[in-house]
């Protein structure tokens, strides 16, 4: 045997994904790169540790074994760095967050200082739905998950980010031209949506249903960013959160329109379950958070001031 650890982050990386494309895409290599070591990999072995079926590429039960035990043997390989750093005398370990999907205009920008200040740190960050995200906490593979609606059935710690503000918008080539739109004509306008189980569906429909709205016509898309290029194109209006429409605000390529009740309020939550036993990085990013928090979002969120003012 003579596998190289880059052929183990490769194979782990194929064996999560079960995608030559997505392991290439993840690790930023091209698909004949990740092809190349995968065959030089399985060559060291007498027994297949993939398969294809109907175009499918799997796991063998060989493969699935051998997957685990490398898994094993790159978390061992960082903890040998890890512990050099840390006898150096620098902050080192992982930092494993999952955000939902809207919170990747947001969770950046409280990490990044961070990150520049610790290089022995490396960042995890898993942008998913809310439901992935909520599971990923309850099963204690992430450290914090950032969230804009408190889950109901967990008690949870919490540490206030920023406020999450939504409005309705649409674009200038829709029909509605006036700075101003009413319920009625709300209710006749077509409305696109977030999927189910999404924060910002939830909040939309929260509202529509206080102001007894009935959707004419409606449409449903499962990320901010195909709402958001669907509302744009003039398909029809959506409440959306203003942190992640700051560009299309800016090139008036998008319009927030004024109705009663608006705009929507709540607040980005970094939250961790009580009984988590933080490591020193956890700690201390917390930690950082508490000094730097207010700088931030007086200097990276500055511009909601002219959109929250002057309507």
């Amino acid at each position: 045997m003579n596998y190289t650890l880059n052929q183990l982050r490769i194979f782990v990386k194929v064996a999560q994904n079960q995608s030559i494309t997505k392991a290439s895409e993840g690790l930023h290599l091209t698909q004949p790169a990740v092809s190349i070591q995968l065959k030089n990999f399985q060559d060291q072995f007498p027994i297949p540790l993939t398969e294809v079926v109907g175009r499918r590429l799997f796991l063998t039960e060989f493969g699935k074994e051998i997957a685990i035990v490398a898994e094993k043997a790159l978390s061992e390989i960082h903890a040998i760095n890890y512990k050099t750093l840390e006898y150096g005398g620098k902050l080192a370990g992982q930092l494993k967050i999952a955000v939902v999907s809207t919170g990747k205009y947001v969770m950046p920008y409280f990490l990044s200082g961070f990150m520049a200040e610790h290089s022995g740190v490396d960042l995890i960050m898993d942008v998913t739905n809310k439901a992935s995200v909520i599971q990923n906490l309850e099963n204690n593979e992430v450290d914090f998950a950032l969230v804009s609606v408190l889950p109901k059935h967990l008690t949870v710690d919490r540490v206030e980010l920023m406020e999450n503000i939504l409005y309705l918008v649409g674009s200038h080539d829709l029909g509605f031209a006036r700075a101003k739109m009413d319920i009625s004509a709300l209710a006749k306008a077509p409305l696109i949506f977030r999927e189910n189980g999404s924060a910002t569906r939830m909040a939309m429909e929260n509202y529509l249903n206080s102001k007894n709205i009935t959707v004419s016509k409606k449409m449903a898309l499962t990320s901010n960013e195909a709402v958001k290029q669907a509302v744009v194109a003039g398909l029809g209006y959506s409440i959306m959160p203003l942190i992640g429409i700051k560009n299309e605000l800016m090139n008036d390529s998008l319009k927030i329109y004024s109705l009663p009740g608006l705009p929507i309020k709540t607040n980005w939550n970094l939250i961790w379950m009580p009984s988590k036993r933080f490591s020193p990085v956890a700690m201390a990013f917390l930690k950082y958070l508490g000094e730097e928090k207010k700088n931030i979002i007086k200097s990276k969120f500055d511009w909601f001031t002219q959109y929250t003012e002057s309507l």
